[in-house]
């Protein structure tokens, strides 16, 4: 496989290699992508997640259990803030 990177990206694989941390750009690139790959997890995770909670949202509603929707939208808000802020650190 050959891969084009923009001058930039360039630059900063060829940085972490001469910091030591990695021997090689394909050692940074595959750390990349295994990074990439962990935060499309977190997010797939999140979302089947929130399509449970919707799931049992639904059930509620069906049996008459309902909530202010302002204080629910608030607190999702805050929710997905809060994990957003966990991911990009």
């Amino acid at each position: 496989m050959n891969v084009s990177l923009t001058h930039e990206l360039e630059s900063f694989v060829q940085q972490k290699v001469k910091s030591g941390r990695y021997l090689s750009a394909s050692e940074v690139i595959r750390d990349a992508l295994r990074l990439l790959e962990e935060r499309d997890l977190q997010r797939q995770m999140r979302i089947e997640k929130l399509r449970q909670e919707i799931g049992i949202g639904i059930e509620q509603s069906d049996r008459g259990e309902t909530f202010d929707g302002e204080e629910v939208v608030a607190e999702l808000l805050a929710e997905i803030t809060l994990e957003e802020q966990a991911l990009h650190g």
